[in-house]
């Protein structure tokens, strides 16, 4: 028992730790404290310096010092890679949808797209449209510029067949050149190929809509253009496209520049060019002079 009270008196012991002035002797400040006091003291001691360590590397920039920890430029460049790539996705899956719905106008399918929704919260039975004054003046005006435009000629109808309704359309030839292979329907070579001199100037055989511009391994640099009366032209094997999928392009107008591009069905700088009615290809050698 009295060994035990030995040690229990130990650790309630106090001890002074006193600071004195070197030259007066005078004491400054001094502490008293047991083993068991100053035990508890060190561990909040040490307590709080962890704590104020977890709280500067929490939320400061020492953090970064730690051996691999990201930066702050390298944070942004994953979050920005990180957003790049969902645009990236979303922009592929345009792509696929915008090439479908050209395959299926091109074969002469219905394109799917999504179907607008009727609002039913509203009446539409009541609905009267009125024509205006300016809405005459302006509809006048455009039957009076296009009363002698080719693409909207009165005696061309566009339900007969290609003999007829194509004969009143002049086709602006693509480039001027010799046809190095003709249509075939039979090998399914649904265009002629004219060979011309490089880097030669290739133009719109219509007025249309560039409807769609890109780069394939086969056919290299293709730009396709919508034309009245369900027309198509497609030029492939370009070297370089003049102009952008919207742009609104004229008969004759330079569109790109005759080259050979991509890596397969090319042989040297020529122009593969494409007419298409109805979602039926057609031989251009029958309307154009090249």
């Amino acid at each position: 028992m009295a060994k035990n009270e030995k040690r229990k008196g130990k650790w309630r012991d106090k001890f002074r730790f006193a600071i004195f002035n070197d030259t007066t002797y005078e004491e400054v400040w001094r502490i008293r404290l047991t083993k068991s006091n100053a035990l508890l003291a060190a561990t909040m001691l040490l307590l709080l310096i962890i704590g104020l360590n977890t709280s500067l590397i929490a939320f400061t920039n020492l953090r970064e010092f730690i051996p691999g920890y990201p930066d702050v430029a390298m944070r942004r460049d994953i979050i920005m890679n990180a957003l790049l790539l969902d645009s990236l996705e979303r922009e592929l899956d345009v792509r696929d949808k915008y090439f479908r719905d050209l395959n299926d106008v091109i074969s002469g399918r219905q394109p799917i797209g999504k179907v607008a929704m009727r609002d039913s919260t509203r009446d539409y039975s009541n609905i009267v449209f009125k024509k205006s004054p300016e809405d005459s003046i302006f509809r006048t005006r455009i039957e009076k510029e296009e009363e002698y435009s080719l693409l909207t000629s009165s005696g061309m109808n566009t339900s007969s067949g290609h003999g007829t309704s194509l004969a009143n359309i002049h086709f602006f030839p693509p480039v001027k050149g010799i046809v190095s292979s003709n249509f075939d329907n039979r090998t399914r070579h649904y265009a002629i190929d004219v060979v011309t001199q490089p880097k030669a100037v290739v133009s719109s055989t219509l007025d249309g809509t560039v409807v769609m511009t890109g780069w394939t391994m086969e056919t290299g640099f293709v730009i396709v253009i919508q034309h009245a009366n369900n027309l198509v032209s497609v030029y492939k094997h370009n070297a370089r496209l003049l102009k952008e999928m919207g742009d609104r392009v004229w008969a004759g107008e330079a569109i790109s520049i005759v080259g050979d591009s991509g890596e397969l069905y090319t042989s040297g700088p020529h122009l593969h060019f494409e007419l298409w009615h109805n979602g039926e290809p057609l031989d251009p050698a029958q309307y154009i002079f090249f």
